[in-house]
């Protein structure tokens, strides 16, 4: 499973039994100044079962971490921590970005679109990640 941590919305992503192909999953919410919405995230890991986690890491652009990046980090801890699943993290840099560019290349810039680039992006990351591993 993909995690795109963001401070309002979290985006999710699944791969397939073969651990080749990504697809968008769905979003997760979070309310202002409140933790991460476990309860919201528990049904799509006991519909989807996954073996592992990838969260991606909002790294600056040296490649430093922040404070965005000790948040996702974080809430990585505690899937962990929550579901006894491992845990990976993956430098997700300009993933929101990049998915944004490609809507609007699309025509796909009203409505719901920000709402769309977070399980997009989480579908960005496991892929990279996805086909890291197998090269």
């Amino acid at each position: 499973m993909g995690v795109d941590w963001g401070e309002k919305r979290i985006g999710l992503a699944i791969s397939d039994p073969t651990q080749t192909v990504a697809t968008p999953l769905g979003t997760l919410t979070r309310r202002a100044g409140k933790r991460f919405p476990m309860g919201q995230l528990k049904p799509h890991l006991e519909t989807h079962q996954p073996v592992g986690v990838v969260v991606g890491l909002p790294l600056d652009a040296s490649g430093g971490e922040g404070p965005a990046a000790r948040a996702a980090r974080d809430i990585g801890a505690l899937i962990a921590a929550k579901t006894g699943l491992p845990v990976t993290y993956w430098d997700e840099r300009m993933t929101t970005a990049r998915v944004r560019r490609a809507q609007q290349e699309t025509g796909r810039t009203r409505g719901r679109v920000p709402r769309e680039a977070d399980p997009l992006a989480a579908t960005l990351v496991l892929q990279t990640f996805l086909d890291r591993r197998r090269s």
